[in-house]
């Protein structure tokens, strides 16, 4: 017998269904490894400011290369937290921004940004005990 969408969860009258990051076959470890990766989350946090063009994206997100920041955005867009607009001119020209669900997504990464860099001297200062570090 096949799976329905509603004996796995997924809600077939558009209704809205809580996901279990701690099971492994949920559907929120994949949106969660996107939004959480290196690349996802600059991504996300450079787009809080407005809409950019790929070449414009790259600038800001230092060290990522043209084909992970591709398929970063291409993970983004299919999760809906990111738009991609193309526009029918020669050169082609491209732009992304958040949508509402990226924007809410792109807060809560910037909160644990913002307190990684507050706290980045708690991190690197070398000031716990040996006894305290893991084994």
């Amino acid at each position: 017998m096949s799976e329905t969408a509603e004996t796995s969860g997924l809600a077939t009258s558009g209704l809205l269904f809580r996901g279990d990051v701690f099971q492994a076959d949920c559907p929120s470890r994949e949106i969660m490894r996107h939004v959480t990766s290196r690349w996802g989350l600059l991504v996300l946090m450079a787009l809080q400011d407005g809409t950019l063009r790929f070449s414009e994206l790259r600038r800001k997100i230092g060290g990522v290369s043209e084909r992970m920041l591709a398929q970063t955005l291409q993970w983004l867009e299919k999760d809906r937290l990111v738009e991609r607009r193309s526009f029918p001119v020669v050169p082609p020209h491209v732009e992304y921004s958040l949508t509402s669900l990226g924007r809410e997504a792109a807060e809560k990464v910037a909160s644990l940004a913002t307190w990684i860099e507050a706290r980045l001297g708690d991190f690197t200062s070398g000031t716990m005990d040996d006894e305290n570090l893991p084994a």
